[in-house]
């Protein structure tokens, strides 16, 4: 950090010269660590380019459509750069999924009958899926309601999969098998595309049709390989986080074998219709150019993560992941044991965001969650979370959730103003 930095963070955002301090003394630390994760960014660069090259992608792809959307060449050559960058068979990519929940429900909906059974592996799943199966709430249409029962392998204590129940837990009426890359909000490592790739051999081992689907939000672009790679058959995911870059206004996408895409697709529109309707409505080239950006966005974000472990670590804060762990997703998870100390860290990094800096964040109670969650985000993109965010519910042991970041310096800031706010409110002492 030059003369010049030092000196406006002081003066223009008030961070006292002990944080500096901090701040500095990690990074002289965690240059190896960034290096790691430049080398995956370069990768994963050269694969989005060569994707869009093979597919001719035109300036001619970037008009929208109006009305039923048929023939819209520029979606059908999204859905084709996305199938070749996932190594799958086909892919759907649809600014009409709202969200990854809705992206994973198409899957869902799309495939499991009456009387099938859904296997989880990897232990409860988002709190916003829950609803969906029917683990809670009811005459919303959850697959319980529909006749699909529900069961789930808990992961073992040290958060890895429990590989050797996997056998046990599948049954005849077993038709899916669900696993979650991410963590969630949960305290536990994200998976490496090497344990999901041993725990689809196993699945498949045992029977081979069950259909594998990888919730892959937040993971994307962070390893060289991706979960089609290793057998899953379907993976899906949204657009407001990894993959859109930080350009595209909403959206989601499903990608594996192509008559489980058409599956899915066929939930999304109607049976018959399924990819061939759909207008995109003027959306393409913000989500051409987000997936173009996408392998530099995540590697900032993934930075931007190292450095607030870094810098909690040294505050005396548990965090996971460590500094030099593996990482799976671009979640951050730094556990407080107090509602204060969450609240306002949380409010730093709101106060430190480019949008709605002057707003203070506070707890709600947001659809879809079983208690009251703070969120912050000062985002372009209303709900973001590939732009740098921090939610957390607000239940023991009060762990915030930070993830995103469209350019390191952003959340190298905000992790500052937020431990200049703990330090204002004694919550911590340099």
């Amino acid at each position: 950090m030059n003369f010049e930095s030092k000196n406006y963070l002081k003066n223009e955002f008030g961070i006292d010269d002990k944080v500096l301090e901090i701040c500095e003394s990690v990074m002289s630390k965690i240059t190896p660590v960034f290096d790691r994760i430049d080398s995956v960014r370069e990768y994963n660069q050269y694969k989005v380019i060569k994707a869009m090259q093979n597919n001719k992608l035109s300036d001619s792809h970037f008009v929208g459509t109006t009305g039923y959307g048929y023939d819209d060449k520029g979606r059908d050559v999204l859905d084709d750069v996305y199938r070749d960058i996932f190594k799958a068979e086909d892919a759907l990519v649809r600014h009409q999924i709202v969200s990854g929940t809705h992206a994973l429900a198409v899957c869902l909906y799309g495939h499991l009958r009456p009387k099938d059974e859904l296997l989880a592996i990897t232990g409860k799943p988002y709190d916003t899926l829950e609803e969906v199966i029917g683990l809670r709430g009811e005459g919303g249409g959850s697959l319980k309601e529909f006749g699909v029962t529900y069961r789930q392998l808990d992961l073992l204590k040290d958060g890895s999969i429990d590989y050797e129940s996997i056998e046990s837990a599948i049954n005849e009426r077993t038709a899916m098998v669900l696993i979650q890359r991410s963590r969630g909000y949960e305290w536990r490592p994200a998976l490496s595309i090497d344990e999901i790739e041993k725990a689809i051999n196993i699945v498949k081992s045992i029977k081979k049709d069950i259909v594998v689907l990888v919730d892959n939000c937040y993971g994307e672009f962070v390893e060289e390989r991706e979960p089609v790679e290793v057998g899953a058959d379907l993976v899906a995911g949204s657009l407001i986080k990894n993959p859109g870059g930080g350009l595209a206004p909403t959206g989601g996408y499903v990608a594996g074998r192509k008559e489980c895409v058409e599956k899915a697709a066929y939930r999304l529109t109607t049976p018959g219709l399924g990819k061939h309707v759909g207008a995109s409505l003027g959306h393409n080239r913000l989500m051409f150019q987000g997936l173009f950006m996408a392998p530099h966005v995540v590697a900032e974000s993934l930075k931007g993560a190292v450095f607030c472990a870094g810098v909690m670590e040294a505050l005396g804060f548990e965090t996971s992941p460590k500094v030099n762990d593996r990482r799976g997703d671009i979640i951050q998870a730094v556990r407080f044991n107090n509602p204060e100390s969450l609240i306002a860290f949380c409010q730093g990094i709101q106060k430190g965001s480019p949008v709605d800096s002057f707003v203070t964040p506070e707890p709600w109670d947001v659809p879809g969650y079983d208690c009251p969650v703070i969120m912050a985000a000062g985002a372009f993109i209303q709900g973001s979370s590939i732009e740098l965010s921090a939610d957390a519910p607000i239940k023991s042991p009060y762990t915030a959730y930070m993830q995103g970041g469209l350019v390191f310096e952003h959340v190298k800031l905000g992790i500052m103003v937020a431990i200049q706010k703990m330090l204002e409110k004694g919550i911590i002492k340099i």
